[in-house]
C-alpha cells in the first residue's frame, strides 16, 4: 500500500457558511477556511435566505483575512448548456473579490475559469466525483487543480493510498453532516419531484415544494405532492428528501435509500491526519449559525487534541445530529 509522510501535517479545517452571520460564527470559533456562495443556482445550496451577495462576500472575505481565515467560493453546479453566462459571472466575480480559491465542478468551467483567471486558485469539488488518482491527475495537469474535495466511498486506507499518489495535490475530506446515498449529489430525485435539479438549480428537495400536513394520527410530509414520511404524534418530523422518505414495502413501512443520520469522524480524526490528508470540510451551509459554531468548536479542539497527541474531546453533538444518529460512512466500512 502507498504511504505518506512520517509527519503529518495540519489540517485546515473548512467550515460551511450560508450567510454572512454564520461565516462571522465559523471563523470566531476557529474555521481555518469558509466556504460559502452565491445568491444564485451557480452553487448547489440555492435556497430561499442563503449565500452572499456580491457586497456580502466581500465584506465576508475581508473580515475572514483580517483574522487569518480564508474563503472558498463553490461554484460546483453544471452550467446550462449555450447559458454558461452566470457561471463565467460567478468565476470572474470570485476572483475579483480575492476569494482564496474557487470550487468547481463542471470540466468545461473549469477549463474557462484556468484560462481567463490563471491566478485563481481552482479546487476540485466533491460533484466531480474524482476518486482515483489518474482522475484527479488529469485535472491537476491539464487545468491547475490544487485540492480535490475527495467522494464519501473511501476507506481510510484507500484515502492514504489516494493522497500518496497524488501529491503535491492537497486532498479534502468530509468530517462531518449529512450524507448523500447517491453519487455525491448527481441525484435525479428530487427532479423527479420537483422538476429542479441539484445539479443545475442547486436546489435538493426545495422548500417551495415541501409541505407538511398535521392530523390527529401525527404529521405527513410531502415534497412535490408525494407523501415522504408519517411521523407519530411524539415522533420529530423531519425534512422530506425522498432518499431519506419512509416507504411501505412487502407490507413494511421502513427507509428503503438511507435512514437518516449524520456523519461524525471526530473519533477517528488521527487517522485521516495519519493518512495524508490536507483539509476536513465540514457540511451544513443551510444550517444555522449555532449549528456552525458548535461543530466548529467541537472539530477545532479535535484537530489541536490530534496534532498535540493528546487524548481526543469527548464532545456530545447528537443534537445537532440528522435523527440523532451518527456514523464513520465509508471511511471505517464497519459494514464489510
Amino acid at each position: 500500500m502507498a504511504t505518506v509522510s512520517s509527519t503529518p501535517i495540519r489540517p485546515e479545517l473548512v467550515c460551511p457558511a450560508g450567510t454572512p452571520a454564520a461565516l462571522k460564527s465559523a471563523v470566531d470559533a476557529g474555521a481555518d477556511c469558509v466556504y460559502v456562495g452565491f445568491r444564485d443556482e451557480t452553487n448547489a445550496r440555492n435556497f430561499p435566505g442563503l449565500n452572499f451577495n456580491r457586497k456580502e462576500l466581500a465584506e465576508g472575505i475581508a473580515y475572514a483575512h483580517e483574522r487569518g481565515a480564508k474563503v472558498l467560493v463553490a461554484i460546483n453546479t453544471f452550467p446550462r448548456a449555450g447559458r454558461a453566462d452566470l457561471w463565467h459571472q460567478a468565476v470572474a466575480d470570485a476572483a475579483g473579490l480575492k476569494a482564496d480559491a474557487a470550487i468547481l465542478a463542471d470540466i468545461g468551467l473549469i477549463e474557462h475559469a484556468h484560462r481567463t483567471h490563471p491566478d485563481l486558485r481552482l479546487h476540485l469539488s466533491v460533484q466531480a466525483a474524482a476518486s482515483n488518482p489518474d482522475a484527479i491527475r488529469f485535472y491537476a495537469e491539464r487545468y491547475g487543480i490544487k485540492r480535490v474535495v475527495l467522494p464519501r466511498v473511501l476507506t481510510v486506507q484507500e484515502i492514504a493510498a489516494v493522497s500518496a499518489r497524488v501529491q503535491p495535490v492537497e486532498t479534502e475530506v468530509f468530517v462531518f453532516g449529512g450524507l448523500c446515498v447517491m453519487a455525491e449529489g448527481r441525484c435525479a430525485l428530487s427532479s423527479y419531484a420537483t422538476g429542479q435539479s441539484p445539479n443545475v438549480n442547486g436546489v435538493c428537495s426545495p422548500a417551495s415544494d415541501v409541505r407538511y400536513t398535521e392530523t390527529a394520527a401525527g404529521i405527513t410530509s410531502e415534497l412535490g405532492g408525494f407523501t415522504i414520511n408519517k411521523f407519530g404524534p411524539n415522533e420529530p418530523a423531519g425534512y422530506p428528501t425522498l432518499c431519506k422518505g419512509r416507504f411501505i414495502a412487502a407490507d413494511k413501512a421502513s427507509y428503503l435509500f438511507e435512514e437518516p443520520t449524520s456523519l461524525n469522524t471526530l473519533a477517528i480524526l488521527p487517522d485521516l491526519i495519519k493518512a495524508g490528508v490536507t483539509a476536513f470540510k465540514i457540511e451544513g451551509r443551510q444550517r444555522g449559525r449555532a449549528y456552525v459554531a458548535a461543530v466548529v468548536q467541537a472539530f477545532r479542539q479535535g484537530v489541536d487534541a490530534a496534532m498535540a497527541g493528546l487524548p481526543l474531546p469527548d464532545i456530545d453533538l447528537d443534537r445537532i445530529t440528522e435523527g440523532g444518529k451518527q456514523t464513520t460512512g465509508a471511511y471505517e466500512k464497519a459494514w464489510r
